[in-house]
């Protein structure tokens, strides 16, 4: 999470050897006897583009190549032939270490392996094995893959190696493993005391695994036996370290896959709302792009999280270019350098150029003789790149480490984060991070504390797990706004999300608001990630809809609802 603090690893001990893989079958539709036996595959040369030259094979594979580099490396798995089966890969040295462990480390025995139709160059495989410890064993059964690829130098065919080839759940880097887990299971509890489950709450999933991480070892329990994915940690130490590192997509919690024997769950109390909770599932339900978050705004509670794709939790640790948000901040630091105020004449130009780029506007709109107020609610880019020279480079860093607790590193939620990246750049970057974009990143966790913070007036981490459970410090923001510019900054987002780009999505939202919407382009994407950030009362929430458009239309219905629902 967000201390840099070194977890402690799950395991201290090296799991014992047992285990074998033996009777695996490589038979399936598309297969058959053709492709276990390799009838024709070697001697189809005439289907095979050869470089004349140097006799390197190349050209796309033939169907032969892909069904007889499968057969060789499942059928020499299945025998245990764990070099054989390495060699008939793209890295066999990697593909060796994993291969080794899945039966001395996992403990898997028995594994047969069944071969579907290939796709192209793609090769569906299930697999049915026993996994086994001590006196404990249990079934396992999953579904995986392998892509056959030509290799670089000679263009022979082999099997495009990566973890997740040996289970879809491994990473590069990380190890199955099965043994008594270092860590006890958790029962965690929302605020009210009753009980978080993934079932209940599929958001939560990857929540409950980091909180497992943090407290299984504080909450009283003790550990069962499990097959687990141990993550293999940035810095290569095997014991799948999960205290935030900063890289967001880098920090993902060890998984447990099987339960040989069940552990005694010790209890930990976390923030959730279960209402709000629910409600955020419901928004996000469907929405594979979709994550939100709402805190209570003077305490930095987290109250819901919800990511509509369930295997990453984008909302703590996605490391997105939030677009327009950032405005927020860089109206805040432009209003406390008298480079801006409300109700004063602004520019909004059609085109801006500086450090060699040429900014415009959403369809290159412009504001003649506008106000400041109005280019903020109608989010003209060029009313804020336009004080670019104005600026020092690392103007915006320190405005966002100093008043709103970002890109410091040191958030301590309870469960790994990405704490926002805000760096020091120059010329048109520089330019781009004053609009959200450059080197700027945050996910929605970032982005519904900074609209906490101009509610509240001062920045308070946010957390999932109360300080008072484990005693640790909470981050701080060196200083606040001045009360004039933070009245002129709520002034912003109240007209905003009355009459500006957040006026739609917050119809309906009564009471103390305040909104900014985004949109973030992202290379390769046809269209930009939705983002919108808002308050209501002491409620504060911001959303992400990554290739959804307009923020206002995608993640602002999204985080509204929130805020209703709060009440």
């Amino acid at each position: 999470m967000g201390s840099r603090r070194a977890a402690a690893g799950r395991r201290r001990t090296k799991p014992a050897v047992i285990g074998s893989v033996a009777a695996v079958v490589v038979a399936g539709a598309g297969f058959g006897a053709y492709a276990m036996y390799g009838g024709g595959a070697d001697g189809d040369d005439s289907a095979r583009t050869k470089s004349a030259a140097a006799g390197v094979k190349s050209g796309p594979l033939t169907a032969a190549e892909v069904t007889s580099t499968a057969q060789r490396f499942l059928t020499a798995w299945q025998k245990g032939d764990v070099a054989g089966a390495a060699a008939a890969t793209d890295d066999a040295e990697a593909a060796k270490a994993l291969l080794t462990g899945y039966a001395k480390d996992a403990r898997i025995k028995d594994a047969t392996f069944t071969a579907g139709t290939p796709a192209g160059e793609k090769v569906p495989f299930s697999v049915k094995a026993t996994v086994a410890y001590e006196k404990a064993s249990e079934p396992l059964a999953y579904d995986s893959a392998l892509t056959v690829v030509r290799r670089a130098g000679d263009g022979e065919p082999r099997v495009d190696w990566h973890a997740a080839v040996v289970h879809p759940e491994l990473r590069d880097g990380d190890a199955l493993v099965t043994g008594k887990a270092g860590d006890p299971p958790v029962k965690a509890l929302d605020r009210d005391g009753g009980e978080i489950t993934a079932a209940k709450y599929p958001s939560l999933g990857t929540v409950l695994d980091g909180l497992r991480d943090k407290y299984g070892k504080k909450s009283g329990g003790t550990p069962g036996v499990e097959l687990r994915v141990v993550r293999g940690g940035a810095e290569g130490d095997g014991k799948g370290s999960k205290e935030a590192k900063g890289s967001g997509a880098d920090d993902v919690a060890d998984k447990t896959l099987l339960e040989l024997s069940k552990g005694t769950p010790g209890t930990l109390k976390t923030t959730l709302d279960p209402a709000l909770q629910a409600a955020a599932e419901k928004q996000v339900d469907g929405k594979k792009g979709a994550s939100v978050v709402l805190l209570r705004a003077s305490t930095g509670e987290v109250l819901a999280v919800a990511n509509g794709g369930h295997g990453f939790n984008t909302a703590f640790l996605g490391s997105l270019a939030p677009g327009s948000t950032m405005k927020v901040v860089t109206a805040s630091m432009l209003l406390e350098k008298d480079l801006a105020s409300v109700n004063e004449k602004h520019p909004c130009p059609k085109y801006f150029s500086y450090g060699g780029w040429k900014f415009q506007n959403d369809d290159k709109f412009e504001i003649k003789d506008g106000t400041f107020k109005a280019s903020f609610a109608r989010s003209c880019n060029t009313a804020f790149i336009s004080q670019a020279p104005e600026l020092e480079d690392d103007d915006l860093t320190r405005q966002a480490k100093e008043v709103f607790g970002l890109s410091m590193n040191n958030w301590s939620v309870g469960v790994s984060t990405f704490d926002g990246r805000v760096p020091v750049q120059s010329n048109a970057q520089m330019a781009a991070s004053l609009i959200g974009q450059g080197g700027v990143r945050m996910n929605p966790l970032n982005m519904a504390s900074v609209s906490a913070t101009v509610k509240s007036g001062s920045f308070h981490q946010p957390y999932l797990v109360a300080p008072s459970v484990d005693g640790r410090a909470l981050a701080t923001a060196s200083r606040t706004m001045s009360g004039g510019t933070l009245a002129a900054l709520r002034e912003l987002m109240s007209y905003t999300a009355a009459y500006g780009t957040a006026a739609e999505a917050m119809a309906g939202v009564s009471g103390d608001v305040g909104a900014k919407t985004g949109s973030a382009e992202v290379d390769g994407q046809e269209k930009p990630n939705g983002w919108f950030t808002a308050y209501r009362g002491d409620l504060a929430a911001a959303g992400v809809v990554q290739q959804g458009g307009h923020g206002g239309d995608t993640a602002g219905p999204i985080v509204a609802a929130l805020l209703k629902a709060g009440g």
